[in-house]
């Protein structure tokens, strides 16, 4: 797996959800912060204004996308204008995956696709840090193609849900997702890039390493075969790493392989040794120490504490100490 795809599904718990919503006007909808989670709109037709935190309405158009990726609250609106009606119910709790529904009066139509997915923020990757509260991408012909494509596929599964809807619609939100993120970080402008995890992804001796590790994070990394690869002298990779990921190489290797551990204690009941093994420790009472030091708990406990429903296979954690 690359770290943008290990990002998201170390953190993601439980199911997404969907809604198409034909809103007519005049209409207004306060949208909530929901701790825990990101959420996203899509405008499908017509046109209507995000209502932000803080700052002016934003003018949304058919094919726009907004991305909440830290479940802050907002409004949608016909006009800046209209007053906000609270939600009826949170709609990441509703037990359908998807679902379709009207709203308003007699006016002008637009047709919304929503959807939000619950984010475990004890197991935030650090490049999710560095998103902003609202992440716009305007609809622009010719860019992010497959972006447009998994929101028209979205749009109509949800609309006219068919046979085998539900496992196409869980497919078609784990790839929105990550291509808005994929969007997000090649629209950025050459500043933002200068800095941070989005710098870290382009460089392309850190970016290397990086992607590295997580195709194979159970491989015995040092800095020395990490700089190897990086193509930079072992100081000159050190530097350069520290400075755009916040920590030395080895401390993110320690730290990636202890998080794919907790996901695996949470949601399988893999043997603790076996555990073990699979992120490259050769004892068990040596990752247990580590994993002590790192959650101030044992294994064993925390995977008591904390167990979950099975994860979906073809994650960090269905292939866990394999090359891809």
């Amino acid at each position: 797996m690359d770290v943008l795809s290990d990002a998201i599904m170390i953190m993601r718990s439980g199911r997404p959800r969907s809604a198409r919503v034909a809103w007519r006007a005049p209409w207004g909808q306060r949208f909530p912060a929901v701790p825990g989670s990101a959420g996203f709109q899509v405008i499908l037709q017509g046109s209507c204004r995000l209502i932000p935190p803080g700052g002016a309405p934003v003018a949304l158009r058919v094919g726009d996308v907004v991305f909440f990726p830290h479940g802050h609250g907002y409004g949608l609106a016909d006009s800046a204008a209209t007053p906000l009606a609270e939600p009826a119910c949170d709609p990441l709790e509703d037990a359908e995956l998807f679902v379709s529904d009207s709203v308003g009066h007699d006016g002008p139509l637009t047709v919304t696709l929503c959807g939000g997915y619950r984010l475990d923020p004890r197991h935030a990757h650090p490049l999710l840090h560095d998103l902003p509260e609202v992440i716009h991408l305007p609809a622009r012909p010719g860019h992010h193609p497959e972006l447009r494509a998994a929101v028209d596929l979205l749009g109509n599964e949800v609309g006219d849900p068919r046979l085998g809807a539900d496992t196409v619609v869980l497919a078609l939100l784990d790839m929105l997702l990550l291509y808005i993120l994929r969007a997000w970080f090649e629209e950025l402008p050459a500043p933002a890039r200068a800095t941070g995890w989005a710098a870290a992804l382009a460089d392309p001796a850190v970016g290397s390493a990086l992607q590295a590790v997580h195709r194979d994070f159970a491989h015995p990394w040092t800095v020395q075969t990490l700089a190897a690869r990086a193509g930079l002298s072992r100081a000159a990779f050190s530097r350069r790493f520290a400075a755009l990921t916040g920590r030395p190489p080895l401390t993110y290797v320690t730290w990636w392989r202890l998080t794919v551990a907790a996901g695996l204690l949470r949601t399988t009941d893999t043997p603790i040794g076996e555990v073990a093994s699979r992120i490259g420790y050769t004892s068990e009472f040596a990752f247990a120490n580590a994993f002590k030091r790192h959650y101030g708990t044992a294994p064993g406990k925390y995977r008591r504490q904390n167990i979950t429903s099975p994860v979906r296979e073809g994650g960090p954690l269905g292939n866990a100490g394999t090359d891809v």
